[in-house]
């Protein structure tokens, strides 16, 4: 009796092996023909089995189960988010057991679905559906959670969609996992415009260098991003009416880095929003007293400042950064846009005059600030162009300033204008 119930059993585990053998065949011959109904029919008969299936084959269902899924995903986040899981496991279990017969390809389809996954979310970020954008952003980070950048920009297309609430999940998700944000960037000088433009790798960056289009080869580390994460924190708890909150979050990133100058723009940038005007400029005094010779620093504080609206403020920045670094050029085109600006609030004083005697006076006082400001605009933007000679826009505005100062370089501007644009008239 003993011996016929070993002989039933032998039976039946030889046709569940077999039932599956087969099941997994139909599938992967069904997948090759682009018939992926009936592949997923096959494996869904093998998937009540695979509990008593070896490691060979759950490997192999699992790589299967990931081009079905992937196949008949479309825009389903949750059917990607599923073929990539099964891709990853499959690998994982070859790994485990110590076989690669599936692991390349899974990896390399894997991969491929991550691929195609960010090109929709730029897509979808480029169209200001952030929404979209911050979705399959976080989903490709799931699919390789090693790669924090999609989690941090995921959080960024969620701010730019005012979905807060996902923001601040996906930023607390960062600060939990230690995010900087700092890499190792390869760069070099472009010899014809003289930007420094950063490269893919080492050896692309090297390549370019020898060819010699490029020169000043360089190692440098992208700036900490925490600062730009606590300051978004803080928005967003402003936004919501929770200031406490803003100020807490600043003050729990500064802990461990009490001098870092992007925390403590973002710690400034809080208060100025709060409208606390005195704390915004002693901070902002303490972040140049840190490092006051630094001409990069001063310029992004310029910018910091002009975004907040204080460009008095901005303009003080730009002209240290400049006599730190009579080149800069950002800075002089930062600078002339600002002074542009003034002189366009003076224009819109001059067109809401009448005709009164009193009026024609008042005109005539403000239409030499006017020309003052144009004037004042011309060496920055003269400067900016022996830096940049192709800036487009700096030719055009320069131009008309010489037009409205009756100045006879504007003619030198048009034609250099014209020449740039491909004989096309300004």
């Amino acid at each position: 009796m003993k011996t016929k119930i070993i002989v039933v059993l032998f039976l039946t585990f030889s046709t569940i092996g077999f039932s599956q053998k087969q099941g997994l065949k139909a599938a992967a011959k069904a997948l090759k023909s682009g018939n992926l109904e009936i592949a997923a029919d096959a494996l869904k008969a093998v998937e009540a089995q695979l509990g008593a299936a070896d490691e060979k084959m759950k490997a192999q269902y699992h790589f299967l189960n990931g081009q079905v899924l992937a196949g008949s995903a479309g825009k389903s986040l949750e059917k990607i988010e599923a073929a990539a899981a099964a891709y990853s496991k499959a690998v994982e279990i070859e790994k485990a057991a110590g076989n690669s017969k599936y692991t390349a390809d899974a990896t390399l389809k894997l991969q491929t679905l991550r691929q195609s996954l960010i090109e929709d979310a730029i897509k979808a970020q480029n169209a200001k559906d952030y929404k979209g954008a911050s979705e399959k952003l976080y989903l490709g980070y799931k699919t390789n959670p090693q790669d924090t950048t999609y989690l941090y920009y995921a959080a960024g297309n969620a701010v730019n969609g005012k979905d807060y609430d996902t923001a601040l999940k996906y930023y607390n998700e960062l600060k939990d996992l230690g995010f900087s944000g700092i890499a190792t960037e390869y760069v070099a000088t472009n010899k014809e415009t003289g930007e420094v433009e950063p490269f893919d790798s080492k050896q692309t960056r090297d390549l370019t260098v020898k060819a010699g289009n490029y020169i000043k080869p360089e190692v440098r580390k992208t700036p900490s991003k925490k600062g730009e994460i606590a300051k978004n924190v803080a928005l967003i708890y402003l936004t919501q009416g929770k200031d406490e909150e803003a100020l807490k979050a600043i003050e729990d990133a500064k802990a461990n880095n009490p001098s870092d100058t992007a925390l403590l723009q973002a710690e400034a940038d809080v208060y100025y929003k709060l409208g606390n005007i005195a704390k915004y400029k002693e901070i902002m005094e303490q972040i140049v007293a840190n490092d006051p010779e630094n001409a990069d620093l001063l310029y992004n504080l310029g910018v910091s400042a002009g975004r907040l609206g204080d460009n008095e403020q901005a303009k003080t920045y730009y002209k240290k950064a400049l006599e730190l670094r009579p080149d800069y050029g950002s800075a002089q085109i930062n600078m002339a846009a600002l002074i542009l600006d003034d002189a366009q609030k003076v224009v819109t004083q001059m067109n809401e005059l009448g005709t009164s005697s009193a009026d024609y006076k008042k005109y005539e006082v403000l239409k030499k600030q006017k020309e003052d400001m144009y004037r004042e605009t011309v060496p920055y933007l003269e400067g900016a162009l022996k830096s940049k000679p192709d800036n487009v826009d700096a030719v055009r505005t320069l131009m008309e300033i010489y037009y409205q100062l009756d100045d006879p370089k504007a003619e030198d501007m048009k034609s250099k204008l014209k020449a740039l644009e491909g004989g096309s008239n300004p």
